[in-house]
């Protein structure tokens, strides 16, 4: 059996149960394999300001120390950052503060085989310090905001191009971000594409009139699911809702834009049609997916959306922005509409179009299905292996 350690920031936890939920739905698949055993070591940024802006961190000092999730070991060592100032140095510091609870882990549970990094920058090229450190081979997988982000930066790029000659290879989650890696000049035979996948036995239609008694909800309803920051879009929604007289949003997530998004949405005139929700488990998702007209995505930048995944998992059409991996989701009409730019106007116009043309819930859910996590998991197990099987010299990823 495979040996993996999991090296990410981005894992849920007890305090942030839905913190990198994605990266934990693969790695748990993976075990369910029977194939590999994992171990996690989640470091977690710490700053002792933690007020105001700096709220986040008074989360992240709940974190414990170390958790069992779904049976497997997580560690939480604690990196300092000075935020705006020390995120070209993060990645030595993650890499330092892992280092005792690596040496703990291996001592009471034993030697692994491959360090499976997660999220590009800082944490992949952290996994790569930690590889050439203890000799172990090295994969890193890109995410979003990981490479749309700090390609953008002089010493981030400079950093993940330095991973890329010491790593065996990325695996990115869209064609969209294989292609900004190759930008940045990691070569093409150090990258494959490996797409997130979506649980289509936990998202699956349900009954839309029963979701929308039960939620109390008539008339057209537009929802939006995803953290309350800038890049999300949600102030495009709002001003669009001013546009769409009768139609409802839902907005589901937190975060710092909150307050600004909820004074827009009273200079908009549209504050008694939104309803805001701070956080749901997956589990109570699939009834707002249900009940949806369409879930609205009009993000600035993204790897491969989940949300997006989730609701056409249950039937729901989408409407989103044309970037990142979106356009790889809703690649038919039978999964939405793909807005023309990122305009409140252009979000008006494809809430039109798709109400005129709404696709068949089972025709939405067909679409979905070609995403469903078999492959990915059978081809991410076969790269494991390969890699593994090479030790720490493997540069390059052969075809999965």
């Amino acid at each position: 059996m495979l040996r993996v350690l999991t090296f990410t920031n981005l894992y849920p936890n007890a305090a942030q149960p839905r913190h990198g939920i994605f990266v934990e739905q693969r790695l748990l698949r993976l075990v369910q394999s029977g194939s590999i055993a994992a171990r996690v070591i989640a470091p977690v940024a710490s700053f002792p300001v933690r007020r105001g802006r700096f709220a986040p961190f008074a989360v992240a000092a709940r974190v414990a120390a170390a958790e069992h999730r779904h049976g497997i070991e997580v560690e939480h060592p604690r990196f300092p950052v000075v935020p705006g100032l020390s995120s070209w140095v993060n990645p030595v510091s993650m890499a330092l503060c892992a280092l005792p609870a690596l040496r703990r882990m291996r001592r009471e549970s034993g030697e692994f085989d491959l360090i499976d990094a997660q999220f590009v920058y800082p944490d992949g090229v952290a996994g790569a310090l930690l590889g050439a450190l203890l000799g172990k081979p090295v994969l890193i997988t890109a995410r979003g905001s990981d490479v749309n982000l700090a390609g953008r930066e002089r010493i981030p790029r400079a950093w993940i191009r330095w991973a890329a000659r010491r790593c065996a290879g990325f695996i990115t989650v869209s064609e969209a971000l294989r292609d900004a890696l190759l930008a940045l000049g990691v070569p093409t035979e150090q990258l494959i594409v490996l797409r997130n996948g979506v649980d289509l036995e936990l998202f699956q239609p349900q009954d839309r009139e029963r979701a929308r008694a039960e939620l109390g909800i008539s008339g057209p309803m537009l929802l939006a699911v995803g953290n309350l920051v800038e890049e999300k879009g949600h102030d495009i929604e709002i001003r669009a809702l001013a546009e769409l007289a009768g139609v409802r949003l839902t907005i589901i997530g937190s975060g710092p834009e909150g307050e600004n998004l909820r004074r827009l949405a009273h200079e908009c005139g549209v504050s008694e049609r939104i309803t805001w929700i701070s956080e749901l488990r997956q589990p109570a998702l699939v009834r707002y997916y249900a009940a949806a007209d369409a879930t609205v995505l009009a993000s600035s930048r993204e790897g491969m959306a989940n949300v997006l995944l989730e609701s056409i998992a249950c039937g729901t059409p989408v409407i989103a922005s044309a970037v990142g991996g979106n356009p790889e989701i809703v690649s038919t009409s039978h999964a939405g509409v793909l807005m023309a730019e990122r305009t409140p106007a252009a979000l008006v116009t494809a809430f039109r179009q798709l109400q005129r043309e709404r696709p068949d819930s089972a025709q939405v859910r067909r679409h979905a299905q070609r995403f469903g996590w078999e492959e990915t998991i059978t081809r991410q197990l076969r790269l494991f292996h390969d890699v593994a099987s090479r030790g720490p010299a493997a540069r390059g990823l052969r075809a999965a």
